[in-house]
């Protein structure tokens, strides 16, 4: 087996803080804005108020009161609500049990960017991450293939076909700022944004945002989000119909959405074919990460609903069932023990 479940306690324990974790976010996204308060003087006399940056990035004060008992309690709840840290108990308690979590460094920018509304606004979370993720949401420990130094990030873009309905206006580039990592934005050779953010002091530092395959290959500039997407090709199948999970962290948990794992693994075997023949053998990851998947769709009588995406890949044209064909083979040499008819068969 490529995987193995995870104990029941760990499983009621994710289920738990995942609800959780929605409640909380839900509550913080209606709740109002994100900062903090600040008493200063004006001629000898004290006043609170409201520090928060706006979606443009520029720092916003707002009037809150005189520096009276009342207002001094309502700044001192709102700083305690924030010290107590919400959600890190039920997180810890999960990890200890057995779930898996996130290395700290990616989780403060997954986290930052869910604060920021990344995923209210139809980001998803892709790559190592997700298929960590995705071991949580169905209730086991992948052996193999689960180790990352980057985070990969997605978002439909332009394309409203399989974009989540979301309006919202998110600062990516503010909120990875506020941070204060060192990471920054790659440019490309002619000067205009990049897909890309670095830390050149840290190699475990870099986060790619990427969209569906358009015509020409360029990075695009979403404006919503204010940052620039790489596309790569068959990324729609990946963002088709996605789902959600709790990330967790030793200092909290946060939801994100993430691709369905059926589309998760058949997404990267079509990668895999797409890559030129020198650059296989770096992808030996993504192939473990497609063998637990399906080892885990068919051992739990699930190999239907791991086809139907397969067929669907297949059908999508002759580039499409190319690559896929390609992916396949290179799969079966390297996880024998996933040649099961139930999951490729192409109808």
């Amino acid at each position: 087996m490529r995987y193995s479940e995870l104990p029941l306690a760990a499983q009621t324990a994710y289920a738990e803080l995942a609800e959780q974790t929605r409640a909380f976010e839900l509550d913080a996204a209606v709740a109002g804005l994100s900062g903090s308060f600040h008493q200063l003087a004006r001629k000898g006399r004290g006043y609170w108020y409201f520090a928060y940056r706006d979606l443009a990035g520029k720092q916003r004060m707002l009037y809150v009161g005189p520096d009276e008992p009342r207002v001094r309690a309502l700044a001192e709840r709102f700083r305690a609500g924030k010290e107590a840290r919400p959600l890190v108990p039920q997180a810890q308690a999960a990890l200890a049990l057995g779930c898996v979590g996130v290395a700290p460094k990616h989780f403060r920018i997954i986290r930052r960017l869910s604060e920021h509304g990344f995923f209210r606004a139809g980001g998803m979370l892709i790559g190592t991450h997700a298929f960590r993720a995705l071991g949580n949401l169905l209730g086991v420990r992948w052996t193999e293939g689960a180790s990352t130094l980057d985070v990969d990030l997605a978002h439909a873009g332009s394309n409203i076909s399989v974009a989540l309905p979301a309006d919202v206006e998110v600062d990516v580039p503010s909120a990875l700022e506020s941070l204060e990592m060192g990471l920054l934005p790659i440019t490309q050779l002619d000067g205009k944004p990049g897909a890309q953010y670095r830390n050149p002091k840290d190699p475990e530092l870099r986060i790619d945002f990427l969209t569906s395959g358009v015509r020409g290959g360029r990075p695009i500039v979403v404006r919503n989000l204010g940052v620039a997407l790489q596309p790569l090709k068959f990324m729609e199948l990946s963002l088709e119909s996605p789902t959600q999970a709790c990330l967790l962290g030793r200092a909290g948990a946060c939801l994100v959405n993430i691709p369905a794992p059926e589309r998760y693994a058949v997404h990267k075997l079509l990668v895999y074919g797409e890559r030129p023949v020198a650059q296989r053998t770096k992808a030996g990851k993504d192939l473990l990460q497609v063998a637990a998947i399906a080892d885990y769709f068919a051992r739990t009588g699930q190999a239907t609903t791991f086809n139907q995406v397969w067929r669907d890949a297949l059908a999508r044209g002759r580039g499409w069932r190319s690559r896929a064909m390609t992916g396949l083979r290179a799969l079966l040499m390297a996880a024998p023990d996933v040649d099961r008819p139930e999951l490729w068969e192409a109808g």
